[in-house]
């Protein structure tokens, strides 16, 4: 475990190194799903998580994505600047944005520039100046916490989830506004203990806006079949309306606002 933490590392630290380009996955443009309003949203290419459920894995690689032009970026959000007048922007999605910190500091500062919201759908593993400072940049954070106890954290993505929960303490103790994203997974993450455990654990962060519940899907499956890879939740059912509900029941306990995305 501790070879595997230190080559991820060494990796993360290479991505960083590369400056004015983003090494990007895919581009959505008119996004809905990802923050307020209308995105333009970047999927960069690698994460240092294997989510079982993973929807895009040809994004947990470093190696592959396409290196993209910040300015090049910057230019096609500015173009975009119309579509963006109910709160919507540009967020950076993963893999995991973070991973490549020290470039986005300089696009959120040219889209903070031009008056275009940001917004960074993380894991929250990874923290070191380049985040801190890029944070400095970042309108709403996207926090995905996979699952609130560490152990059952570590079978869904591979690690443990303290990273991710300093991560929070960390925007909670800068007054950072952000949502928490939590995937229901039958089976999996949807014991209702554990749903009362991480509402008890994050009822008393004001700087929660919102706690966002994510339907599992299996749309990714094919994509698992592509690259090789056995899928692991063969077998697992997609949500049904009552699971939904009981989940955002149980969170509506703790957060002042709960939507199922």
């Amino acid at each position: 475990m501790y070879e595997q933490e230190r080559i991820d590392h060494q990796t993360i630290v290479e991505v960083a190194e590369k400056t004015e380009v983003l090494n990007v996955h895919s581009v959505e443009t008119f996004g809905t799903y990802d923050g307020p309003g209308i995105r333009y949203v970047l999927f960069l290419q690698g994460c240092p998580f294997k989510c079982l459920y993973c929807a895009n894995p040809d994004t947990m690689s470093f190696d592959g994505g396409k290196n993209y032009p910040i300015d090049q970026i910057v230019k096609e959000s500015v173009n975009m600047k119309s579509y963006f007048i109910n709160g919507g922007g540009v967020t950076v999605s993963g893999g995991e944005p973070c991973c490549q910190a020290k470039q986005l500091i300089k696009l959120f500062k040219e889209l903070k520039a031009r008056g275009i919201h940001t917004a960074l759908d993380t894991n929250g593993h990874v923290m070191n100046k380049y985040v801190e400072e890029l944070l400095e940049y970042t309108d709403l954070v996207l926090l995905d916490i996979k699952h609130i106890n560490s152990s059952m954290h570590e079978i869904v993505t591979g690690r443990g989830n303290e990273k991710s929960l300093a991560f929070a303490d960390y925007l909670r103790k800068h007054n950072k506004p952000f949502w928490l994203r939590y995937v229901l997974v039958p089976g999996l993450t949807d014991k209702p203990e554990h749903l009362h455990q991480l509402g008890q654990y994050f009822q008393d962060y004001e700087s929660i806006e919102q706690l966002e519940i994510q339907p599992y899907h299996q749309l990714g499956v094919h994509k698992w079949e592509l690259l090789g890879m056995e899928y692991p939740l063969v077998g697992t059912p997609e949500n049904n309306p009552g699971q939904l509900l009981n989940a955002k029941s149980i969170f509506d306990q703790y957060f002042k606002k709960v939507v199922i995305n």
